[in-house]
């Protein structure tokens, strides 16, 4: 009897069935199905393993990569320990979008443009292989420029506010945190954080954003090496090709010290950082 074959009898019980002569099929259940043999098994384990990995890859090469943050740069925005989602369709695909960035062609497949003030994930210029995570700040043709603490934009400076300032101890020493709400001239809004005046990166020269490139920078100013650092040392221009995805979402938020690999560190979690859109 197949698989598709049914008994005639609707009443043939599974006694019946087991003990008629000559018969090669065993069922666990009265009409049942034939019984799997361990090697089919086995077979359909490694189909359904095959078609996961291959669901997963699609996803993280067109849709969706987490990433973890490794570093205060990005502070107040993003803390060392977020875990965060970057959704790759925002800017295309490039080689970059793929893992261990393949030669497999140049530019972007149904790319389409950042805009000034989202957070990006990038492969960094010099070694097209290492993840950094910036905001961007100019566009291909921005003249863009820090002067006395203050951000120039095509030489206007960028409106800001300051929301806090307190007093804190740190490797750094001790010295002001100020805080101010940054907003940029296309309307986009949202907190900064630097060590107030007199730090190496508050008088730059004026950077010109060649085409197909971008500008960026850590919101936590004076704690993030970026483009006002040359890109032998440190970031430079971005291409665009070098563009991951833009990040969306803090999934959850570990505290330093927190790792898979020590269950009690596992409940060392930042709650209220759980679930937070990006802007």
């Amino acid at each position: 009897m197949s698989e598709d074959q049914k008994p005639n009898d609707a009443s043939v019980s599974l006694e019946n069935e087991a003990t008629t002569a000559n018969s090669t099929v065993y069922t666990d259940k009265p009409g049942g199905k034939e019984k799997p043999s361990a090697a089919s098994e086995t077979g359909e384990i490694f189909k359904t393993i095959v078609f996961a990995l291959l669901i997963a890859m699609v996803l993280r090469i067109f849709l969706f990569q987490p990433f973890t943050i490794p570093s205060a740069s990005m502070e107040p925005n993003l803390y060392e320990g977020d875990y965060i989602i970057v959704s790759k369709w925002s800017y295309g695909i490039s080689k970059h979008s793929i893992p261990f960035s393949p030669p497999l062609f140049n530019g972007r497949i149904m790319g389409s443009a950042p805009k000034r003030g989202d957070i990006v994930v990038f492969k960094l210029p010099r070694d097209n292989k290492t993840d950094f995570i910036k905001r961007v700040i100019g566009l291909p043709g921005d003249r863009v420029q820090m002067i006395s603490n203050k951000l120039y934009i095509n030489d206007k400076p960028v409106q800001d506010v300051v929301v806090s300032t307190q007093e804190v101890q740190d490797m750094f020493g001790s010295h002001p945190v100020i805080q101010a709400r940054e907003t940029l001239p296309n309307g986009k809004s949202f907190m900064t954080q630097d060590f107030g005046p007199g730090n190496d990166l508050d008088d730059t020269p004026v950077y010109e954003v060649p085409v197909g490139h971008y500008f960026m920078m850590g919101d936590n100013r004076d704690n993030s090496i970026d483009s006002r650092v040359e890109q032998s040392s440190g970031v430079g221009m971005v291409p665009a090709e070098n563009l991951v995805g833009k990040a969306q979402i803090i999934l959850f938020s570990w505290k330093p010290g927190a790792s898979l690999l020590n269950p009690t560190t596992w409940f060392n979690v930042r709650l209220d950082r759980f679930f937070n859109v990006l802007h």
